[in-house]
């Protein structure tokens, strides 16, 4: 089935990169009922897909929604069970920004029968992809790293104090990969220079939580990036400051890094692979 909404690269490597919030897409129906567009794509994980370009280089699979978050979540729990029971989030079909602001105009927002319209239209094969190039690179490797894309502004005061660290490694206390792949990211992370955390407050979503299968040899892992690590963040995010344009330039170090990340995951993948075939 023809689906412009959703790019898939095929790679042959053991390594999926998924971006679920790189999308700034709206349906003209919905647009019309959100209080402001910009507003809709305030929270989009911008330039993500720019940013992880060189992920070709690596061979990897790349799989990517050009829908906004904003018409459907692909990283939320499709039951509407919060990943963070107890902390401020967003839905399945947010009716709010990342700030409290409300999407909608009053009245206007989804109801039950059209949210499962849209899991149906977006959420739905946007899985069924990731599963099943998965599957794919299952049937040629022992293991495959599944890495979550994501960045979100440094500062949002209704999901975390202070300033995020720049580097935010999600695992799901180690649920979703094998501990020592942890490990090998946190080191690459460390020799930055940049502040990281792992499980921190974000300790991985939908994508991580749900492939992540170690024993199955399906190791999952979350990375969001605090945005000031590859754009020139403003003091204040308004319809005239944000977003930043994309500077190549300026982005380079973060680039750079995050070769040496994916590198290093793939390296990972690849050494325990031998390591089986050993012995």
């Amino acid at each position: 089935m023809n689906r412009p909404w959703l790019t898939v690269r095929r790679g042959q490597a053991p390594l999926v990169l998924a971006m679920p919030h790189a999308g700034t897409e709206i349906p003209d129906g919905i647009e019309q009922r959100f209080v402001s567009p910009w507003m809709a794509r305030k929270d989009a994980d911008w330039w993500i897909d720019r940013l992880y370009a060189f992920a070709e280089e690596l061979d990897a699979t790349v799989i990517r929604t050009a829908i906004s978050r904003s018409v459907i979540d692909v990283n939320r729990d499709p039951s509407g069970a919060s990943l963070y029971p107890g902390q401020a989030t967003t839905e399945l079909c947010p009716t709010t920004t990342f700030d409290g602001e409300p999407l909608y105009v009053a009245g206007r927002g989804p109801d039950a029968d059209e949210i499962e319209h849209r899991r149906a239209n977006w959420f739905s094969p946007y899985h069924a992809t990731v599963a099943d190039e998965l599957a794919r690179l299952k049937s040629d490797h022992e293991r495959v790293v599944l890495y979550d894309c994501h960045s979100i502004r440094s500062h949002v005061p209704r999901l975390f104090e202070g300033e995020l660290p720049q580097f935010n490694v999600g695992t799901n206390f180690d649920t979703s990969c094998d501990p020592p792949l942890t490990k090998v990211v946190e080191r690459e992370c460390t020799a930055s220079g940049m502040s990281h955390v792992v499980n921190g407050r974000f300790r991985g979503g939908y994508t991580t939580r749900h492939y992540g299968q170690p024993a199955q040899g399906v190791h999952a892992i979350q990375m969001e990036l605090a945005c000031r690590g590859y754009l020139q963040e403003p003091e204040e995010a308004n319809a005239s400051t944000w977003p930043v344009p994309f500077d190549p330039e300026y982005a380079s170090p973060m680039v750079q890094h995050l070769r040496r990340i994916l590198s290093a995951c793939l390296s990972w993948a690849n050494q325990e692979e031998m390591r089986d075939a050993l012995a």
